[in-house]
């Protein structure tokens, strides 16, 4: 497995040893030791989520409050998404900055994100299988978000206004200087 670190601090996107021939491929999508060793410090996943989704959903940018926050290992394991992390950890140097990575079925980058950051994405292909793990529980009334649109983070989505889908939820959280529940 390859480990390339982001801008963001503790962001990591994560490229398995793909191996193929004629019959088609074999990879390691996670190794808890191999994780474990280059983040330096314990993760335990313990929950792992499947959404299936068709062009244009976005899925985002949320977060879990304590004692609930979660770290996540996203992946695509059919077509393509532009996966998306935001620091929303008040006082650190990168508040509010933001990656983007294009996950696929044929990359098979995954993405690290830790806590004190909201995690989005938004389908690219005709329909996406997107999977990730989780360190804790979901919790609905520990659930945040951010808006997607919000104009101070300026994130460039890949699509048109009009070609987006949201949940009713997802059209109405605030903007990252409005959030009350961020992460000290």
């Amino acid at each position: 497995m390859k480990f390339e670190k982001t801008k963001l601090p503790g962001v990591v996107v994560i490229t398995p040893k793909i191996n193929g021939d004629a019959r088609g491929y074999f990879a390691e999508t996670f190794r808890h030791d191999l994780l474990e060793n280059y983040l330096g410090y314990e993760i335990c996943f313990v929950q792992d989520n499947e959404s299936k989704s068709s062009f244009g959903v976005l899925r985002g940018l949320h977060y879990q409050l304590p004692p609930f926050t979660q770290t996540k290992l996203v992946r695509v394991i059919k077509g393509r998404v532009l996966d998306i992390a935001v620091d929303i950890r008040k006082g650190a140097s990168s508040f509010g900055e933001w990656v983007a990575v294009e996950l696929s079925e044929t990359n098979m980058k995954q993405l690290f994100v830790p806590r004190g950051f909201a995690h989005g994405f938004v389908v690219l292909s005709e329909e996406v299988i997107f999977s990730y793990k989780v360190d804790n529980y979901y919790t609905p009334e520990h659930d945040r978000g951010i808006a997607f649109d919000d104009s101070e983070l300026a994130i460039d989505w890949q699509l048109l206004a009009e070609e987006l889908q949201l949940s009713d939820k997802d059209k109405t959280h605030p903007s990252l200087a409005n959030a009350k529940d961020l992460f000290e």
